[in-house]
């Protein structure tokens, strides 16, 4: 039987030590950062997940990139309440709904209706990258999240 009081262990960085994966999540990030994706959606799209998902690492690191592209500080205010707002444009809602419906997949499958509107609106190429721009992110969610990846962490390496 499993001892569920078990000392806390410090975290282990799973990243690091399994380096063909990190290194095959960079080479995902890549593909979709190299796709015909808009900037602009991949960042509202990897916000959304972050919020829904925790992860402050992601938050913050994806919050300041978005603002380095010129996002407004009152569009990413009021994404978590993306619906209730005229900020948005067809396409970033579009995206939007398919990041909540796919990052929540366990509250059932992505409903029909929203999959086809989105394959109507996006071409096949861009509507792929928008696939896998909510799965990549949700997998660095989870990677940064089970390894107690913290905030401003990235910033203390790279410097800015």
């Amino acid at each position: 039987m499993t001892d569920l009081h078990l000392t806390p262990q410090p975290p282990v960085d799973v990243k690091a030590d399994l380096a063909a994966g990190q290194r095959a999540m960079f080479r995902l990030s890549a593909a979709v950062a190299d796709s015909p994706l808009s900037a602009t959606i991949h960042e509202l799209v990897n916000i959304r997940a972050s919020q829904i998902n925790g992860c402050a690492f992601c938050l913050e690191m994806h919050h300041h990139d978005a603002v380095e592209r010129g996002e407004t500080a009152e569009r990413l205010a009021l994404l978590p309440a993306w619906r209730e707002s005229e900020l948005y444009t067809h396409e970033e809602r579009l995206a939007l709904a398919l990041t909540e419906a796919v990052t929540r997949i366990a509250d059932g499958p992505v409903p029909t209706a929203l999959e086809a509107e989105a394959r109507r609106t996006f071409d096949t190429e861009t509507y792929a990258a928008l696939i896998y721009a909510i799965v990549t992110i949700n997998a660095w969610n989870r990677l940064s999240v089970v390894g107690h990846t913290v905030p401003g962490s990235m910033r203390a390496v790279t410097g800015s």
